[in-house]
């Protein structure tokens, strides 16, 4: 099946030539890069949360397969829901599945379906596929879809059956795992909820990830893809995390009242 572009038009231009003009106002090809094991990229409609997104995406080295953690926006029948067959389509081209890929990770992950229409209108995992097309001509990809159920257990498992599922390949994939920050705060609420997320992840802490949303009710919609990534990226031998670059779209509309915020991140 084809997975065609469900947001293109409304969270970035639909048409080709508008939407490489976009991300090259927000892309850096001369910015040096290094080798990453995940990412954390917001989802946003480009012209407030593009910049973030474009800065981590021009910070690491791309390889040819990516598996893309996206959190659903709308109840689904299954806690992780994968494409493991088909294409994705979006304005500047289509996109391969990695089968060999997404089937290792749905033979090991117990809660994880082959469950193509989670994913056929949401837009978290599809706002990422353009910044890579900007880059790299030729890629593939395993969609995986998150459900706001899934439990920390849910999600090591999921994190370890991906990390596996890399070890077996035995070449580069990188990891992506998207998210808002919190939603609809004031600026300063906003980053100071958002810094206690930011700070375990760059403690590699999912479990602290995972709590503290929890505990101090942030908004962080991805929070459970990111926790799924940093399980995995640990298995997979992490050392550190950097942030990339962080914003609200305050910074776009000049409101502070109430925000969303953006953070980009690195795993290494």
């Amino acid at each position: 099946m084809k997975r065609k572009a469900a947001v293109a038009g409304q969270f970035y231009p639909s048409r080709p030539v508008e939407l490489r003009r976009m991300l090259e106002r927000m892309v850096d090809p001369a910015a040096r890069k290094v080798k990453a094991l995940a990412v954390v990229s917001p989802h946003a409609g480009f012209v407030y949360s593009g910049p973030v997104a474009g800065a981590v995406f021009s910070s690491v080295e791309l390889p040819d397969t990516f598996i893309i953690l996206a959190p659903s926006h709308r109840p689904i029948r299954s806690l992780f829901a994968l494409m493991n067959e088909g294409e994705w389509e979006t304005p500047l081209g289509t996109i391969g599945i990695a089968a060999d890929l997404a089937d290792a990770i749905l033979a090991s992950a117990e809660s994880a379906k082959a469950d193509p229409a989670a994913h056929s209108a949401e837009h978290s995992l599809e706002v990422q596929l353009p910044f890579i097309q900007f880059f790299k001509a030729e890629f593939k990809i395993v969609p995986i879809n998150i459900s706001s159920l899934a439990s920390f257990a849910d999600l090591e498992d999921l994190g370890t059956a991906v990390a596996a599922a890399i070890r077996a390949q035995k070449k580069d994939v990188l990891i992506v795992a998207s998210t808002d920050m919190s939603h609809y705060l004031s600026r300063a609420e906003a980053e100071r909820k958002d810094t206690l997320a930011i700070r375990k992840i760059l403690a590699l802490d999912p479990r602290g990830l995972f709590d503290i949303v929890a505990a101090e009710n942030i908004s962080m919609c991805g929070f459970q893809p990111v926790t799924a990534a940093l399980i995995a990226a640990k298995t997979l031998g992490a050392r550190k995390a950097e942030l990339v670059k962080y914003a609200t779209s305050g910074d776009v509309t000049g409101d502070d009242l109430q925000v969303v915020g953006y953070a980009g991140l690195r795993i290494l």
